[in-house]
C-alpha cells in the first residue's frame, strides 16, 4: 500500500489528445492525481466539473490536475470536450497505473461483485512525494477540500 510521505510511483500515459505524460514531468509542481471509474457517469462528471470550476484556483496554487481512468483516449476526448474540462485526462486502459496506486479493487453494486477503480485522489508535492491520500472521495466537495489542503500545505 502507498502511504503519505512515500515517493509517488512514476508512470507514463497518454492524454485525451494522444500526448504522453509522465508524472516526473511535473516535478516542481503540486499534482492532484485523481482516479475515477468512468467518463460520462454522474459521479465522475460531478467530480470533473468541480475541478473544472475551481481550475483557476488550482492554477494560482501551482497545482496540476491529472485525472486517470481506464477509458480510452477517444472517450476521454469526448468527455473533456463535452464538459469543457481544461485539465489532463490520462488513459490507463491496461490498468497498470491503477494497480501501482492500489485503486483497482473489488467493488459491489446492487449485490453484484466486480473489479473496478475505487475513486481516490493523491496529492503529490513538488518533490514527488505523496502529501495526502483521499481514499473516500465525496465528489461534490472534493475540489474545495483539495484547495483547502493545498493552501494549508503550501
Amino acid at each position: 500500500m502507498l502511504k503519505e510521505g512515500m515517493n509517488a510511483p512514476d508512470f507514463s500515459l497518454h492524454d485525451q489528445f494522444g500526448h504522453e505524460h509522465a508524472l516526473s514531468d511535473y516535478r516542481g509542481h503540486w499534482v492532484v492525481l485523481y482516479f475515477y471509474p468512468k467518463d460520462m457517469t454522474p459521479g465522475c462528471t460531478t467530480e470533473a466539473c468541480g475541478f473544472r470550476d475551481e481550475f483557476p484556483a488550482f492554477n494560482k496554487l501551482d497545482a496540476v490536475i491529472l485525472g486517470i481512468s481506464k477509458d480510452s483516449i477517444n472517450r476521454h476526448a469526448k468527455f473533456a470536450e463535452q464538459y469543457e474540462l481544461p485539465f489532463t485526462l490520462l488513459s490507463d486502459e491496461n490498468g497498470d497505473v491503477c494497480n501501482r496506486y492500489y485503486v483497482w479493487k473489488a467493488k459491489s453494486l446492487y449485490g453484484r461483485s466486480f473489479l473496478g477503480i475505487v475513486r481516490s485522489t493523491f496529492l503529490i508535492d513538488p518533490s514527488g512525494k505523496i502529501a495526502k491520500i483521499y481514499p473516500k472521495v465525496k465528489v461534490k466537495e472534493h475540489a474545495a477540500e483539495l484547495l483547502q489542503d493545498l493552501n494549508t500545505l503550501k
